[in-house]
């Protein structure tokens, strides 16, 4: 690893850990020398990973937490304790039609993808400004808050909220050495889409992108890391597109 990306003695809280690509942000944060605080609701999934981590010589702890909820929020940091760096990562997607999404599903999207993001940054923030402390937020946004697809209408727009708020926070925290970004994936192939890309209609998708491939999570390293370390650090109010070339195809 890079001196240039180094995280030794920095700690870093990954909302939406216990599946997905928050288990690999961890491992690539725990590789480039982090602690690792794995937050999220599944307590048996953290255990899990928090046992892999150690046993590849990562410091890694868990913390219960719901990003719908405020008080889970401010219990998770408070139990948490020092950090440097914050990757807002939790996020869900209900698939309906707009005219057929019921209220209850829009708010449970908007509210773990945007609201839940908004409270994690706001309360790590207020600990760093009344520590003087510097950090760093890392928001995980995607290519639907830029460009969008049907029967998504919630996930859309949270995205797209999350993608101005991140820019909207990193002007106003900037005078406090609080960074905060924001990467777009593309299409990531994991665990779960894993065999909708063997499909006719995975491959349908993935020859709309420039590059003709699918997205995998260690695609997201280079960006993840440049933004977490201090390789980022005149850096903030930055979004990132990791997309394979998809959100500059030909419309």
């Amino acid at each position: 690893m890079s001196k240039l990306f180094d995280l030794s003695g920095k700690v870093a809280l990954i909302t939406g850990a216990s599946s997905g690509l928050g288990v690999h942000f961890a491992h690539c944060l725990g590789a480039a020398g982090a602690s690792i605080v794995l937050a999220a609701r599944r307590a048996d999934r953290l255990a899990s990973l928090q046992a892999e981590l150690t046993r590849k010589g990562v410091t890694a702890r868990a913390v219960d937490l719901d990003v719908q909820s405020g008080k889970s929020i401010a219990a998770a940091l408070d139990a948490a304790g020092r950090l440097d760096v914050v990757i807002n990562n939790a996020g869900i997607s209900i698939v309906k039609p707009a005219l057929d999404m019921p209220e209850d599903d829009w708010d449970a999207v908007v509210n773990t993808n945007l609201r839940g993001a908004w409270l994690v940054a706001q309360g790590a923030a207020r600990r760093w400004v009344a520590d003087k402390r510097p950090g760093s937020i890392v928001n995980i946004a995607s290519i639907l808050g830029l460009r969008t697809i049907g029967q998504v209408a919630p996930y859309n727009a949270s995205k797209a909220g999350l993608i101005h708020l991140t820019r909207a926070l990193a002007m106003e925290w900037a005078r406090h050495d609080i960074r905060v970004n924001a990467i777009c994936p593309g299409y990531i192939e994991t665990e779960m889409n894993g065999p909708f890309w063997k499909t006719p209609g995975g491959q349908r998708l993935i020859d709309r992108i420039p590059q003709r491939r699918i997205g995998r999570p260690e695609h997201l390293d280079g960006a993840l890391l440049l933004l977490a370390s201090e390789a980022g650090a005149f850096m903030t109010g930055s979004v990132i597109t990791v997309d394979g070339g998809h959100t500059v195809s030909s419309l």
